[in-house]
């Protein structure tokens, strides 16, 4: 049995209940019948101040967790939770932040295994073996690393006081037997022996810091030996009175104090002065008149419990306020999974709907706390939400991860199309691929991201180097149709100035010279076109001189046009100009029919009249004009054979 549990009076008889007053709010050593058992409430918030002395007694760093303002972690997110761990382990006593850095952790540690979880399912849904998995955030490493300094300074700090706290046990059980004996021993005088108790009394006060677990039994036997010095042995009255006047005047001013934090409006500031009250009471404060222990003791309980009593009601208020919290988070799981549920088919509309959803899983954080009983069940629901919307998200770019690897083969074959056609000689046609590959491309679509850069500087290389070929074929011909502007300028005055002999044959032979000379010269520049019907002027002029039928006149100017457009790269102007020969027969094929059926209305009119004379003249004209046009129709499609 040790000496803490081996309270007993000097003749070896156990102290009577009725002689024992707890002055503090632990039960005292549970061996003896002095000990009263704790079943009420207001019991159990003294064991509550008594626990929290204890602790803070065992190192006088432990009392500043009192003042480390209280965060809802559960708001915060992993880089706020790591910064505030790092605060903590900076900025305060080690040995004081023990509940802060633990709730920061769990709160960490939840949150890091849902982004871990929601990483794995990405990895997975997108092809990925489970096997393979592995996800690094350095923000868990500068976590860990201060959270493992943390451990590491709290295991060295307790090292260092846990051989000072056994010495200084010994030395308070050491200074209880003192007391004991000096209570028992019958030689020294009164004087004498209140001299020494006092000595004992003041070494008992300097005795340091001893172990949590020890600190209750070793004041309550240190409070019980003492009121046995006081009770047992017959000191001189007035002394004895004047000590027990003396702490009870204190006493009773630890008391008004106690009453006075019933009106603190801050129930934690109050309950932390109501805590260091008791602690007051039981470390430096003696015995008082034995009629009066009760009676003391009684009224701080009292004020213990009105303190404590206005605590519970905070306490209820807060557990309405996290009731509230659990309303307003169940309202944001329900919108994770309504906005789940809604259908999404681009990738745009995919990501707004990400940031909607991060929107409310913040909101979601900074909620609040909800009731304990129900913490593990909410947090479950909400994962299950966030994941049926992870699950929906992953399917979606899985697939268009599908369809982009899709959409690089289809673009890797248009690179090679246009590595194969980027040399090639033959302009016309290849310009014409080279364009619609282009145009392919951009319908095509996205490519995995890693890729779109490579393949399009391949695309775009094999383009440019082709067109760049263009481009200088082009330089090249400006020169060479500067020259042919040139001719033909000198040769378009020739035929403006030139005398025909009156024989129509030699003529028509001189002119049909000079287009073949016209025709040789070659193109001119765009901008200097104007001369191709400055050319056909002049020819008019000159088939006028010679009487020329006009047919064959036109005929002989549009066999020059065709030349030329044949000549040219620009396969649409040849498509223009027989869509509009084409054009031009069908409205002479209307205008023809027109006519004739306007002859009906003169059916019974003489041939002669002059109406039906001009009719018929003008249905000869047009079937004239018709025979040209379907003549130029004919000669234009010659060319697409």
């Amino acid at each position: 049995m040790s000496e803490l549990d081996n309270l007993q009076n000097a003749d070896g008889t156990e102290e009577k209940n009725e002689n024992v007053q707890p002055e503090t709010p632990q039960k005292t050593v549970d061996t003896t019948e002095e000990i009263v058992e704790a079943t009420d409430d207001n019991d159990a918030v003294l064991n509550e101040i008594d626990d929290s002395n204890a602790e803070d007694a065992e190192d006088e760093g432990n009392s500043d967790r009192h003042n480390i303002e209280e965060v809802d972690y559960e708001s915060l997110n992993l880089e706020q939770l790591t910064i505030a761990l790092e605060g903590l382990v900076k900025d305060q006593k080690i040995q004081a932040i023990k509940k802060p850095v633990e709730a920061i952790k769990a709160e960490f540690d939840k949150k890091f295994g849902d982004l871990l979880a929601e990483k794995k399912e990405e990895f997975i849904s997108g092809g990925g073996n489970e096997i393979d998995f592995r996800y690094n955030l350095p923000l868990q490493r500068t976590f860990k690393d201060t959270y493992k300094d943390y451990k590491q300074s709290l295991s060295a700090h307790y090292k260092n006081i846990e051989k000072n706290h056994k010495q200084n046990l010994t030395s308070r059980l050491e200074i209880i037997e003192h007391i004991k004996a000096l209570t028992d021993d019958a030689d020294d005088s009164m004087n004498t022996k209140y001299k020494k108790f006092k000595e004992l009394q003041d070494q008992w006060k300097a005795a340091g810091a001893i172990p949590r677990d020890k600190y209750n039994n070793a004041w309550n036997s240190y409070h019980f030996n003492v009121e046995r010095f006081y009770d047992l042995l017959h000191l001189d009255r007035d002394l004895r009175d004047k000590d027990f006047a003396h702490n009870f005047e204190l006493k009773t001013k630890i008391i008004e104090q106690a009453e006075a934090l019933a009106n603190e409006e801050n129930t934690s500031r109050a309950f932390r002065e109501l805590q260091n009250l008791h602690k007051i009471w039981k470390e430096e404060l003696g015995p008082v008149a034995r009629e009066h222990r009760e009676p003391i003791w009684d009224r701080f309980k009292e004020a213990t419990k009105k303190i404590n009593a206005k605590r519970q009601d905070y306490f209820k208020n807060l557990d309405a306020h996290y009731e509230q919290n659990l309303i307003n988070k169940n309202a944001i799981i329900t919108l994770i999974q309504e906005k789940s549920n809604e259908t999404v088919t681009g990738h745009g509309d995919w990501q707004s709907k990400i940031k909607q959803i991060e929107a409310l899983r913040e909101e979601f954080f900074k909620a609040g706390k909800v009731p304990v009983k129900v913490n593990e069940a909410t947090w479950a629901k909400y994962k299950e939400a966030v994941r049926g919307f992870n699950r929906k998200k992953n399917q979606f770019y899985k697939d268009l991860k599908k369809d982009q690897f899709t959409n690089l083969e289809k673009k890797l074959e248009l690179i090679k199309i246009a590595e194969d056609n980027k040399d090639s000689e033959d302009f016309q046609t290849t310009t014409q691929l080279m364009k619609k590959i282009q145009g392919d491309w951009k319908r095509i679509g996205h490519v995995p991201r890693k890729d779109s850069d490579k393949i399009w500087k391949q695309f775009k290389g094999a383009c440019n180097h082709y067109f760049d070929r263009i481009k200088e074929q082009r330089n090249a011909a400006s020169a060479e149709e500067e020259e042919a502007f040139t001719q033909k300028e000198t040769l378009l005055a020739e035929v403006k100035t030139l005398a025909l002999s009156g024989e129509q044959k030699a003529d028509l032979s001189t002119i049909k010279e000079h287009i073949n000379k016209w025709k040789n010269i070659g193109r001119v520049p765009n901008n200097k076109r104007k001369i191709e019907s400055e050319f056909n002027a002049a020819l008019d002029g000159a088939f006028k001189a010679l009487d020329l039928n006009k047919t064959e006149a036109e005929l002989i100017k549009f066999e020059n046009k065709l030349d030329q457009l044949s000549s040219g790269d620009d396969r649409r102007a040849i498509d223009n100009e027989r869509f509009y020969i084409q054009k031009k027969v069908d409205e002479i094929k209307g205008e023809i029919n027109q006519l004739e059926n306007n002859l009906q209305f003169f059916s019974n009119v003489k041939s002669d009249n002059p109406l039906v004379k001009d009719v018929h003249k003008n249905i000869e004209k047009h079937k004239d004009d018709l025979q040209l046009w379907s003549t130029k129709l004919k000669k234009i499609k010659g060319l697409y054979s």
